[in-house]
């Protein structure tokens, strides 16, 4: 048995699926544009540094959620994957995980962004899970708050693993892609780790330690990412 897990965001499209939305939501009038933008960025840049507290980020990203019906927010999501997502996903990418689907292997998305964002990205992409930060709800309404354990950095450990044990695949082996340095403890936990057009300290630490290196952006196949 065998499971290829992959990171989303700069990953197998090209783009940051959270920030978009938050920009999304910005340009619809939904959040207030100018706070609601500057405070996404900060976070942003604090993720890309590796230094993100992932429940301040939380409590800010979901807010909007608790803030409006779940039909309106549907209807947003809607027309924020067909308009902001759909372009850009990677054919490489798509054709990675047609790849792995071939072999008989298992396929998961593994992201910190929240399932609500993330969900009709995954089913678009058609990997059989979605393992995500979980969005609390009551009521028929989103609170604001997450349950669970956050799909960031080593959480993305404790999720996988429980997912693998639920699942019969404890024992299978492994395939994890990523971009980001925050991927780093479970790219050092599975069987393969390969780095996807990573940034700077996941290139190092994949050149370090010999994991391929490869870009899913330069043709419709994968292929080895340039030195």
């Amino acid at each position: 048995m065998a499971v290829a897990l992959f990171d989303l965001d700069q990953t197998l499209i090209a783009g940051d699926s959270d920030s978009l939305w938050g920009q999304y939501l910005a340009a619809c009038g939904a959040v207030d544009s100018e706070a609601f933008t500057e405070a996404h960025h900060r976070f942003h840049q604090d993720y890309l540094e590796g230094r993100l507290d992932i429940d301040a980020f939380l409590a800010f990203a979901l807010r909007p959620l608790a803030e409006h019906p779940e039909d309106r927010l549907r209807a947003w999501r809607a027309a924020f994957v067909r308009d902001w997502i759909e372009p850009l996903v990677l054919p490489a990418g798509e054709a990675l995980i047609e790849e792995h689907r071939r072999a008989g292997h298992h396929t998961a998305i593994v992201t910190a962004t929240n399932r609500f964002v993330t969900a009709p990205i995954a089913e678009r992409l058609g990997v059989d899970a979605l393992l995500a930060t979980e969005p609390e709800r009551r009521h028929g309404r989103y609170t604001g708050r997450h349950t669970g354990t956050p799909t960031f950095r080593e959480g993305k450990i404790r999720v996988v693993d429980a997912w693998l044990q639920a699942q019969g695949l404890a024992h299978a082996t492994t395939w994890f892609y990523s971009d980001s340095q925050n991927d780093l403890p479970l790219l050092s936990r599975v069987d393969h780790p390969v780095a996807v057009d990573p940034d700077g300290p996941l290139r190092h630490e994949a050149q370090r330690q010999g994991w391929p290196l490869l870009t899913l952006r330069a043709s419709q196949t994968p292929s080895p990412c340039p030195a």
